[in-house]
């Protein structure tokens, strides 16, 4: 792993830097980055600062917003109330509303694994109280927020179990509280680089707090900023405490982006 930097000047110079870019896309994570968690995921919502940050860069000259989630599409529209003309990524990369470009829809075959996927773990769920299944368009999510760390493990162990069981070539990934199985192997890595080559950016920003936040921080290049939220090993040049000291990184960017010499 780099060494992460931690110190807000050298964060800021970098900004300022990236301002600058012809194009930029400033791509962000939801859950654990725009907005803190929640017990109940469906109630979580940005923190005011960021959005209203997020809201002037969406605004600015040559900059293109794109929420990149592992929630459904649906479910990353409802929660953060996004503007119809503001992109966002669902599922990893899997799920795309990017101004018309969408990824191929599940053939019959990858449908037929993802209900057998969803049939197993639900069975699963049933012996491992609080444990919360969400079924989405490729795969399936384990959620142990609130579970006891004895339970959740335990959860975890025998999900993964059955999951590779039933689907020997399904994709497994850690995240905080939650454990996904998919069928379709792409990552917010993937999905930033159809980004970068689509708009033609010359810079990408990014800023994500969990494992699977780690595939868009290794695909960035020489001039982009990658942010880590929160702790944790990370390949990111830079990292801030928590989503509220985020706030004042989107701001700042905000400020230079659309103030910068046409």
């Amino acid at each position: 792993m780099p060494d992460t930097v931690t110190d807000p000047s050298a964060l800021s110079s970098a900004l300022e830097t990236l301002a600058a870019a012809p194009r930029l896309i400033v791509a962000l994570d939801f859950d654990g980055t725009l907005a803190p968690f929640a017990d109940d995921p469906a109630q979580v919502g940005a923190l005011p600062g960021s959005w209203a940050a997020v809201l002037t860069l969406q605004r600015a000259r040559d900059t293109e917003v794109v929420l990149v989630s592992g929630r459904s599409l649906d479910g990353l529209a409802r929660v953060t109330h996004a503007p119809e003309g503001m992109a966002l990524v669902g599922s990893h990369g899997v799920e795309w509303r990017v101004d018309g470009h969408d990824e191929d829809a599940l053939t019959d075959d990858e449908s037929a694994r993802v209900q057998r996927l969803g049939a197993a773990i639900d069975e699963v769920a049933t012996r491992y109280p609080g444990v919360r299944i969400e079924h989405k368009p490729a795969g399936v999510g384990v959620h142990t927020r609130g579970v006891d760390a004895e339970t959740a493990a335990a959860a975890d162990a025998e999900a993964s179990r059955v999951a590779h069981e039933v689907d020997d070539a399904v994709l497994e990934r850690g995240g905080k509280d939650i454990l996904e199985f998919a069928v379709r192997h792409v990552t917010k890595g993937d999905a930033i680089d159809r980004l970068r080559e689509l708009r033609g950016a010359d810079a990408v920003f990014f800023a994500g707090d969990d494992v699977t936040d780690e595939d868009g921080f290794r695909v960035l290049r020489d001039g982009d900023v990658g942010v880590k939220v929160g702790e944790g090993d990370t390949l990111a040049r830079y990292r801030v405490t928590d989503p509220a000291a985020l706030t004042d990184v989107l701001k700042q960017l905000a400020r230079a982006r659309a103030t910068r010499p046409a």
